[in-house]
């Protein structure tokens, strides 16, 4: 089986998470993509962070009706911060008949040299790229490991998603109703 691991904070996850998702569980010759819920992105600022368990709930709360997109909650049980190279090597101990792949936006794959032992990745993983606004050219998009996909160009962003939660504007549509409701009764990003 083959499966792509999507890592996020997903802080919160919305509509473009999920449709990226669905491209690639539907499009590419993947059999199942995993939304593993990141507690802390080593490369990225936890002040905006909210508490964990309240991201992988609302990711669940997202996917809940879909069969081939599941969410792992495998980095929560590994050492801080999260490395993905050490969550690739856990999960391949852990599921030795699976096939794991990574997905990411061109902005990671820009920024990929970044990584712990990014050479190991690329050597070992296969990458499926969804395109991200501005991150259009790269060198590694020849790379042999690396597969470009048409998934539709996403400018939603969590960000995005916090500042209108927070200024008490209408997020319906960029938000599952499961997640909205669910922001609502714990008063997130307020």
């Amino acid at each position: 089986m083959k499966v792509g691991l999507f890592f996020g904070s997903f802080n919160p996850i919305h509509t473009g998470h999920l449709i990226i998702a669905n491209y690639m569980a539907h499009y590419t010759n993947l059999d199942q993509v995993w939304l593993v819920v990141s507690p802390h992105n080593p490369l990225k600022e936890k002040k905006d962070l909210i508490q964990v368990y309240d991201r992988l709930e609302m990711a669940k709360l997202a996917t809940e009706e879909v069969e081939d997109i599941l969410v792992s909650d495998v980095e929560l049980k590994l050492p801080q911060p999260s490395y993905t190279i050490d969550t690739l090597t856990h999960l391949r101990e852990l599921y030795p008949g699976r096939d794991f792949c990574l997905i990411m936006g061109s902005d990671n794959l820009k920024s990929l040299k970044k990584w712990k032992n990014y050479e190991l990745i690329l050597r070992d993983y296969h990458i499926y790229v969804y395109p991200r606004p501005g991150s259009e050219d790269c060198e590694l998009a020849q790379h042999p490991s690396v597969t470009l996909t048409n998934t539709p160009l996403m400018e939603i962003s969590s960000t995005f998603i916090r500042k209108a939660v927070a200024a008490q504007k209408d997020v319906k549509f960029f938000l599952p109703d499961a997640v909205i409701d669910f922001i609502d009764s714990k008063s997130l990003y307020r």
